[in-house]
């Protein structure tokens, strides 16, 4: 085999591919959506605020930004729908949305923990089976859900209930999608990131007790960098992973080996 034929890096491009994601109006979203669209991907962006949508296509040729309040089964029907109106099907969908704030049990009201569910677990559930559907028909296509370590290991001191048991439930989600698709040409994986900057951990970066918590708490005493999670999406997204479903690909710096 010639050098000029061989080429490894061409299995993580996506070039064509229709790719939905979720939660995209700030922090790891955006970085998806540019990672993805970097490799060739034609985006759709999903979130709440629609300027910010706005702002993130403009620098995205060829991108979509719908609105959308995940929380709402109507507006998850309408993305996946426009998206497939748009573009004539889908091939990607990274299940980015999710909520989360420290609370103990004790103060947790139903609201909240109701309010976690749904969008971090049951808006999961719902575009996977939307998105799913057209993925099935063509016999093509994978899903990539961000759970988090937290899916696997409790998060106290870091108190938030609602939180592990959403993202517990997507781990097994994903499994049980994955097995459920594997002989119809659809790959299902959890993207399960550990202390990264978003909107969830504002301040962590900056408070010292936090960072002396990661440090003396993590393998690699760090946060992630948003660029350390690249890798590990575009394997899950792309024909580089092929033969990958129902996994949960921890990037945490060592943390759940412990």
């Amino acid at each position: 085999m010639s050098h000029e034929s061989f080429d490894p890096l061409a299995l993580f491009r996506l070039d064509g591919d229709v790719a939905i994601v979720t939660g995209a109006s700030s922090g790891l979203g955006v970085r998806f959506a540019r990672v993805l669209h970097a490799v060739g991907a034609r985006v759709v962006v999903a979130a709440r605020r629609k300027e910010r949508l706005d702002e993130l296509v403009e620098e995205l040729p060829g991108a979509m930004a719908i609105a959308a309040d995940l929380s709402v089964a109507d507006d998850r029907e309408r993305l996946v729908a426009e998206t497939v109106e748009r573009f004539g099907g889908v091939q990607l969908l990274v299940n980015n949305a999710g909520i989360g704030a420290k609370v103990a049990i004790e103060d947790e009201d139903l609201d909240r923990f109701r309010s976690a569910i749904e969008i971090n677990l049951t808006a999961v559930w719902h575009l996977c089976k939307l998105a799913g559907a057209h993925m099935v028909a063509a016999r093509s296509g994978s899903i990539v859900n961000v759970a988090s370590m937290l899916g696997h290991v409790g998060s106290s001191p870091v108190k938030q209930a609602h939180y592990t048991a959403s993202k517990g439930g997507v781990v097994n989600l994903t499994r049980e999608l994955a097995l459920q698709w594997a002989r119809k040409g659809v790959r299902v994986n959890a993207l399960c990131p550990g202390w990264f900057e978003s909107e969830m951990t504002a301040g962590m970066e900056s408070d010292e007790g936090s960072q002396r918590f990661i440090q003396q708490n993590s393998p690699i005493p760090r946060m992630g960098e948003a660029h350390e999670l690249d890798g590990a999406l575009l394997l899950l997204a792309s024909r580089a992973g092929t033969f990958l479903t129902g996994q949960s690909l921890i990037v945490d710096g060592g943390w759940t080996a412990r």
